[in-house]
């Protein structure tokens, strides 16, 4: 937009100037998380980008014709995040997961009755090393500020050693989206029958609503050292090609397609790049990091960045918000669904 602007006898002609005036942003009691999200709209930095990913999420949500794909990485699942996604899962909102064995890993501890714990990412009267040599003696794990008792991991094995495991290995070489179906089952059926606390989680999820989870880089995990020591003595194993069949088809068969990609390695590239081999590129987008661009790593590539490799449309309506996901996935998934529902 182009703007004339007069002082005196002095005339500037304004090529790039938008007349749109920040405005003040207002919190008061008892506003709605989507209320908090206008708000935001009136304010600059990242308030406003944190706007317009609701804008585009809320977009992508409420119109059937968008084939919804969800990148999950990091550590979201034991850090809180998990009811969030498989909430989405279960409201028909994800068409297709892609995320970390670690998270799924994290899912079904949670599922059959392990839980992660409030924890510390200080250490007061030591150093942080003597504070991480204490846990390593008493046995817990850490992840920043949240502590996982490691006696959990060897209940996740039984779990796949007893549930998961032994049917696979009838079948002979499965994908790998047919070990995380397989493992969404065994967390259902055990959450249910020792009436875990807890809630069944982001695989039951999908297992229950016929939406695959893909997990390209299973290997790099708690459940993929699992699966390769299980591999070792049984006719059990995993073809890590055999999933590209089906989530590009849900790619090439999409009317519209939407991409929330929250965090980034493999799970972010693994949802982005499947477009390369569709007619067709992501109608939306949205992107929730901490990663910074000037890298030049995949983690970091903006979403306009991924437009020159086709993997975004020209008209792409996209966003990017730079900031803990943990903090701002709750707030644009609230205020999307606030909007559609």
């Amino acid at each position: 937009m182009t703007d004339d602007h007069e002082d005196g006898d002095h005339h500037v002609h304004r090529e790039a100037f938008h007349h749109d005036p920040i405005a003040h942003a207002e919190a008061r009691s008892g506003m709605t998380v989507g209320e908090l999200a206008d708000e935001y709209g009136s304010a600059g930095v990242g308030a406003a980008t944190l706007h317009e990913a609701v804008d585009v999420y809320a977009e992508m949500l409420g119109d059937d014709d968008v084939t919804n794909f969800f990148g999950l990485a990091g550590a979201m699942v034991p850090t809180g995040m998990r009811r969030i996604v498989a909430d989405l899962i279960r409201d028909g909102h994800v068409d297709a997961l892609v995320t970390t064995g670690a998270n799924l890993t994290h899912d079904a501890i949670e599922a059959i009755g392990g839980k992660h714990h409030h924890g510390e990412e200080t250490a007061e009267g030591k150093t942080m090393r003597e504070h991480d040599e204490q846990l390593r003696d008493e046995e817990v794990d850490r992840i920043y500020n949240v502590y996982l008792p490691q006696e959990h991991f060897a209940l996740f094995e039984n779990h796949l050693r007893e549930r998961v495991f032994p049917t696979l290995a009838e079948e002979g070489a499965v994908s790998i989206q047919r070990l995380t179906e397989e493992l969404g089952r065994a967390n259902a059926e055990v959450n249910e029958s020792e009436d875990v606390a807890e809630g069944q989680g982001v695989a039951a999820a999908a297992y229950e609503n016929d939406v695959p989870i893909y997990c390209p880089a299973v290997q790099d995990s708690v459940l993929g050292l699992q699966a390769w020591m299980y591999s070792q003595t049984s006719e059990f194993t995993l073809d890590a090609l055999a999933d590209m069949t089906t989530i590009t088809d849900q790619a090439f068969e999409a009317e519209k397609a939407g991409a929330m990609v929250v965090g980034g390695g493999v799970p972010k590239n693994y949802v982005l790049q499947t477009m390369l081999v569709s007619p067709d590129a992501y109608d939306y987008a949205v992107q929730l990091t901490m990663d910074p661009p000037q890298t030049g790593g995949l983690s970091g590539a903006t979403l306009d960045e991924a437009r020159s490799w086709g993997k975004l449309e020209k008209a792409a309506r996209n966003a990017s918000v730079y900031a803990d996901a943990t903090i701002t996935l709750p707030l644009v998934v609230a205020a999307a669904r606030e909007r559609v529902e």
